[in-house]
């Protein structure tokens, strides 16, 4: 089927913001004159509206809208973000089966879209475990082509808008939608006077004895030889008096302090799955791929030290080195199979956080030609060893069979992909929040000599952002 795709810039100089929407909005209009008067229009069309704006705050913006989908992304470089509202086009299943499945199943959709579209969502953990009720509007996949959105990249802020039509018939009607959603845009940019209501209960799944209970299970594996590392995960619940906007953690999360992904996915009004993870699962372009090892932290609270203090006492622990080299050696040979050219760092650095500080090590590789899609590298590197564990498959069903909750989206790829690139952060140091609750996730790497009660101090380190934005509210 013939397809078209086509980028409308209504002014090349930046505009204000508010005379950028009503350029768009002309543009539609015009687009849509125009094409009325055509003949034979393809069926699948996608066409990009892009005004370039002068300089504004893309969260403070996002924070003030109050259309659904609420999107956010932005790299660990800072240079490239994204705030999205609305859905031009969706990519959203609950398959059965296991990941692998569930990632074929996407690569076939995502091949019959339009190369140039950027989709921005996620995928459930494990596919195979029972979802809780609390994750049931996060599919096993949903990511969402932003009907319009704010961006920042290649030093440069744009509005876009995206007119994505299956049927010639359709365009009328899709103009029509983008043009009510442009009129609902609150062009403000100052951050709205979010505040949470009061806490009325927190508690931990599971709760502290129960945690440690679970690290000997779990530490008893390494004894029979079965297992060599596991990752295990606690959920800190808090309720609320009332429902509140998910987004004030974002608004209000110190990432200027940090070295870490923004992701943030709200399906509806107050419904939202966010992250602010270091850990990059990959970045790929075409066939090359870059991805890491990311696992040994060290908090710089408990030793009451700064960069150079955690930075020593990381790369001379010999549980931690130990803990990172079970990670780098297994995402270098599971990289074996699906790639040539495999560069790994030998040196391990220090990644430096706000509150942690943990052990990384890059790696480069090009992807063999029959492996260059994205459901060869989603099977391949998810889940890395420092959220699942090693072995992957009995590490996986370990998982379902300690941990008394689903993980959902927890740990799970976040990001973006087009038909050519892609990029995916570990989703960790996340929460979900669901009407009045909020659920905070954060885990821990057990090695064989590893303590649960330094592990459960640990998961609490890690959760420590997000729980200082709700005392700073109480």
């Amino acid at each position: 089927m013939s397809e078209r795709y086509n980028i409308i810039t209504p002014s090349a100089p930046p505009l204000p913001f508010d005379k950028a929407v009503s350029s768009l909005k002309s543009a539609l209009v015009r687009y849509e004159r125009d094409t009325a008067s055509q003949g034979n229009l393809p069926g699948r069309t996608l066409v990009v509206f892009s005004q370039a704006v002068d300089p504004l705050d893309l969260k403070g913006w996002l924070g003030n809208q109050t259309v659904f989908p609420r999107i956010y992304w932005m790299n660990r470089e800072n240079d490239f973000a994204v705030a999205g509202i609305g859905s031009a086009d969706t990519i959203q299943f609950d398959g059965n089966g296991d990941n692998a499945s569930s990632y074929r199943k996407f690569d076939l959709k995502i091949s019959e879209k339009n190369p140039e579209a950027r989709y921005f969502g996620g995928f459930r953990f494990n596919n195979l475990e029972t979802q809780d009720q609390i994750w049931k509007e996060f599919s096993s996949c949903f990511l969402v082509l932003p009907l319009v959105q704010l961006s920042f990249e290649n030093n440069a802020y744009r509005l876009s808008c995206h007119l994505w039509s299956e049927e010639k018939n359709d365009i009328g009607r899709k103009i029509s939608e983008l043009i009510k959603t442009i009129d609902q845009i609150n062009p403000h940019t100052g951050y709205p006077s979010l505040k949470l209501p009061e806490l009325v209960k927190l508690c931990y799944n599971p709760d502290e004895k129960n945690w440690q209970d679970t690290c000997r299970k779990a530490l008893e594996t390494f004894e029979s030889g079965e297992m060599e590392k596991i990752a295990l995960a606690r959920q800190t619940v808090l309720e609320f008096k009332n429902s509140f906007s998910p987004f004030l953690f974002m608004l209000r999360y110190p990432s200027q302090k940090n070295s870490i992904y923004n992701f943030y996915f709200e399906p509806s009004e107050n419904n939202a799955f966010f992250s602010f993870s270091p850990e990059r699962l990959y970045r790929r372009n075409n066939d090359l791929l870059l991805t890491e090892a990311l696992a040994g932290t060290c908090s710089k609270e408990t030793i009451n030290g700064d960069s150079l203090d955690v930075s020593e006492i990381l790369l001379n622990s010999e549980k931690d080195i130990r803990e990172h080299k079970f990670v780098k050696d297994m995402i270098y040979h599971e990289l074996l199979e699906v790639s040539s050219d495999i560069q790994m760092e030998e040196n391990v650095q220090v990644l430096q956080l706000n509150r942690l500080a943990h052990l990384y090590t890059r790696c480069s590789a090009k992807l063999k030609p029959e492996f260059e899609n994205d459901s060869a590298v989603l099977t391949t590197l998810h889940p890395t060893p420092a959220v699942g564990g090693v072995p992957r498959e009995p590490a996986m069903q370990h998982i379902m069979e300690l941990e008394p909750f689903s993980r959902g989206w927890y740990a799970a790829p976040a990001g973006w992909i087009s038909r050519d690139a892609a990029e995916f952060s570990v989703a960790i140091r996340s929460a979900l929040v669901s009407g009045n609750h909020a659920y905070l996730y954060s885990g821990a790497g057990l090695v064989k000599g590893s303590d649960p009660l330094s592990e459960w101090e640990e998961v609490d380190q890690k959760i420590g952002d997000l729980l200082a934005i709700t005392r700073q509210e109480v």
